[in-house]
């Protein structure tokens, strides 16, 4: 029983510790730039439009360099990734998003290395990455490549 107590007092403590994040500055910008960026119609478009053209990426991914348009849908949404990423907007959202994301792996090292220097604590969000080769090689995606 004992045991299960300290593991719920742990929990109790992680979670005042996600209501402390929840009211960083840093989560408050990245809130903000989160609503901004969903109230652009012009960076609404963009996404819209690069999530279209990713279907059709994943349909060309399963052929590889086989696939007729191969080569012009390769093209297309490096250029439609582009122009995404380039709109202030994002632009500004993605570097809020790395802040809280910089937070966090920071939170994360600082609890890991609370317990044991051994702990390997995630930085820059590589938890959340795929870890494939990102090669592009048009294997038809087995090898984990991926456009965005």
């Amino acid at each position: 029983m004992l045991a299960n107590m300290e593991v719920i007092d742990a929990l109790e403590h992680a979670e005042k510790l996600g209501k402390m994040i929840k009211q960083s500055e840093d989560f408050h910008i990245y809130t903000k730039r989160k609503q901004d960026l969903y109230q652009d119609s012009e960076a609404r478009k963009l996404m819209d439009d690069f999530a279209k053209m990713k279907e059709h990426y994943e349909d060309v991914q399963r052929f590889g360099r086989y696939h007729p348009d191969y080569s012009k849908i390769m093209k297309e949404i490096r250029e439609q990734k582009r122009d995404l990423d380039m709109h202030e907007t994002v632009a500004i959202y993605k570097q809020s998003e790395t802040q809280l994301q910089g937070l966090l792996d920071d939170v994360s090292e600082i609890v890991a290395n609370a317990i044991s220097p051994n702990i390997k604590a995630p930085r820059d969000g590589i938890a959340l990455k795929d870890t494939g080769s990102g090669c592009g090689c048009g294997s038809g995606g087995s090898c984990g490549c991926q456009a965005s």
